[in-house]
């Protein structure tokens, strides 16, 4: 029996920031009172961590992996300016419907609700593998727009394997079938060079091997 995923922080920065591994299914912030978890309340539950520590980033809930917090108002400060400015280099893996291209750059502007217009995106993917019906990709996002993988590689063909909102439109067997959005935050680069890491979680690896040898469940 699989462990339950669960938060945890990876590493801190030299610059005063954490870096922490968010597991697919909890929100980043309190949303409602549905009973979801949320990253924030756990990050103030830690007794040994810093009682103003917040997260900078934001990660949908169904996406796992490494999460930026700062341990007080400068430090976010601090992170959001030179994510503002794309000074850090974020990287996801998702696996996705269909044979892509060896790789691409997608510029489709994406609409935002709380502006009311739309504002400019910028997605780059690089294939890493052929699955027979789908694709693993290396993904760098060079904005931050609200569901930004999903929607720019679901304009292209391409749906993210789970997406309930940008998936196909018929359900498509998927072998080995997670149960859960395969998008994974993997690697974050911030401006001095300095790189974290964050493996696939159990469940996403799993998947990936079923993928290596044929078809199952329709997702």
């Amino acid at each position: 029996m699989e462990t339950p995923d669960e938060p945890r922080v990876l590493a801190r920065s030299s610059q005063g920031l954490l870096v922490v591994h968010k597991p697919a299914g909890m929100r980043v912030h309190p949303a409602s009172e549905d009973g979801v978890p949320d990253l924030l309340g756990w990050l103030r539950d830690q007794p040994d961590l810093p009682p103003d520590v917040a997260p900078v980033q934001r990660l949908d809930q169904g996406t796992s992996g490494l999460l930026l917090c700062g341990s007080s108002r400068n430090h976010r400060a601090m992170a959001s300016a030179w994510l503002e400015e794309g000074l850090v280099e974020k990287t996801y893996l998702t696996a996705v419907h269909g044979r892509t291209r060896k790789k691409g750059t997608l510029r489709r502007a994406l609409p935002d609700a709380r502006r009311g217009r739309p504002l400019p995106a910028v997605t780059r993917y690089r294939t890493l593998e052929w699955l027979g019906g789908f694709s693993l990709l290396a993904v760098r996002i060079e904005t931050g727009r609200k569901h930004q993988i999903r929607r720019h590689l679901s304009g292209i063909g391409h749906p993210v394997i789970g997406d309930p909102r940008h998936g196909p439109r018929r359900p498509v067997r998927v072998p080995g079938w997670p149960g859960r959005l395969w998008l994974h935050a993997r690697v974050l680069v911030l401006p001095d060079g300095e790189t974290f890491e964050d493996p696939l979680p159990p469940e996403l690896l799993s998947s990936l091997d079923a993928m290596r040898s044929g078809p199952t469940e329709a997702r």
